[in-house]
């Protein structure tokens, strides 16, 4: 899986909190509602993948489950996302099964009941959800709701193109990093940019606050489940570094070779054409280095930690598809049946990875000898686990606040239009807890 671009679909979903919540079976507990999986039928699953390769390994995946189920014909439907869901459950004829590649709105699918709570399927089947590393069973829950379960996983690590990195060693903290990164750049005459050591800006791909944040040890959300950007001194430092290095590198230069760059997910991409020395990226980079850019050599390592947090080093940020059954749907006991085969069969995941050159999101299926993937995907596979990891804690509105966040990032921070940081970071967080209050959370 590639990344998708994120669509916060927080309007749509108020509007479906609000409609009259209908279960299927007329109010029978979820478990007993609709057909027997045992009897005949055929369900219906929406995902949101698309290219011919992708969608041939959701089909191999699942051929198991149609060895294991004659009964149950399995009818996917591609390129779906997170909009033609929620329509289609707003308007009363929602597929049996949908999974989407935004984690962002799991909060939203959560309380508003758009997707089913898994709880009573789980405890019925006796599904130990150990398998998930916490990380992942965070993200795939509201408040205790669990409406969703993985379905494969991105995380993210720090590429390394050897020939520019000059025998340097991989950095593993924010200072060796920047010093790096000063290293390794190379200007032209006119002191722009010819090749970055690491450029830091948000506008660099995946360079965004999620993704390089964590390295300081932020909390995004405080005990309450507000904005905590002022009062974490994380935040403050995550963006000190960042400025400081745009300023050595000079604003108008990056922002000249920000707009010098390549397509990301092509062949044009800069790490892939040798303009860039180090560069945070997720897991699926792997597969596109084999397929768009064999000759270059790099390595993958965990993404540098600040310096009073080394012992972290080794964690990363998560993130990953979910996959739900929708409220309304009219075959839950097979779309159950789906659902716990597609998250948790160690040989249905390996094959999905494999096909796709994504994370398999259960521990078992990390040690599988089967998985056939280049040896600098290992990194991503170890921060995948590591208890140092972490994700993006869900809302009633979405990803809001990591949008408001990077607004004000790439706006204002960025561009030196914040004469005092803490009073616009308290500023941020007023905005964030407005938004938070508005969608009800």
């Amino acid at each position: 899986m590639s990344p998708r671009p994120r669509r916060l679909v927080t309007a749509l979903i108020a509007a479906l909190a609000v409609t009259t919540a209908c279960t299927a079976g007329g109010g029978k507990s979820p478990t007993d509602a609709g057909p027997k999986a045992e009897a005949r039928q055929t369900i219906e699953v929406w995902h949101g993948w698309s290219a011919p390769h992708e969608v041939k390994a959701f089909d191999d995946a699942i051929a198991g489950f149609r060895r294991l189920h004659p009964n149950i014909t399995v009818k996917l439907v591609k390129g779906q996302d997170d909009t033609k869901i929620l329509n289609a459950v707003r308007s009363g004829n929602p597929p049996d099964v949908v999974s989407s590649f935004s984690t962002n709105n799991v909060g939203q699918f959560c309380s508003s009941g758009a997707l089913q709570d898994l709880t009573p399927f789980l405890r019925k089947d006796d599904v130990d959800l150990d398998m998930f590393p916490k990380a992942v069973q965070s993200y795939t829950q509201y408040k205790g709701v669990r409406c969703t379960l993985p379905l494969l996983a991105d995380d993210y690590a720090l590429y390394t193109n050897k020939a520019l990195m000059k025998g340097q060693q991989p950095p593993k903290t924010i200072s060796q990093l920047t010093a790096l990164a000063k290293k390794l750049t190379v200007r032209n005459p006119d002191g722009t940019i010819k090749i970055a050591g690491f450029l830091p800006s948000i506008t660099y791909y995946e360079h965004v606050p999620e993704h390089i944040a964590p390295s300081f040890g932020v909390t995004w959300l405080n005990a309450q489940g507000r904005a905590n950007f002022a009062a974490d001194p994380g935040f403050a430092t995550y963006l000190k570094w960042e400025k400081s290095l745009i300023d050595w590198y000079g604003y108008d230069n990056v922002k000249k070779f920000v707009h010098s760059m390549g397509q990301e997910f092509e062949a044009s991409n800069p790490f892939e054409k040798g303009k860039v020395a180090m560069a945070v990226d997720g897991e699926w980079r792997v597969k596109f280095l084999q397929e768009e850019a064999p000759k270059v050599q790099y390595d993958t390592t965990p993404v540098p930690v600040n310096d009073d947090r080394q012992n972290a080093f080794g964690g990363g940020f998560i993130t990953g598809t979910v996959i739900g059954i929708p409220r309304g749907a009219r075959h839950p006991q097979a779309s159950w049946e789906f659902v716990k085969y597609l998250t948790t069969n160690t040989d249905a995941l390996v094959t999905f990875a494999n096909g796709l050159g994504n994370v398999p999101s259960t521990i078992p299926a990390l040690a599988s000898p089967k998985l056939s993937l280049p040896t600098q995907f290992r990194t991503f596979l170890d921060v995948f686990k590591d208890p140092n990891s972490t994700t993006i804690p869900s809302t009633v509105n979405g990803g809001d606040f990591i949008v408001k966040f990077q607004s004000f990032v790439r706006d204002e921070w960025e561009p030196g239009k914040v004469p005092d940081l803490q009073q616009g970071l308290t500023q941020l967080d007023t905005q964030v807890d407005n938004a938070l209050k508005l969608a009800g959370g």
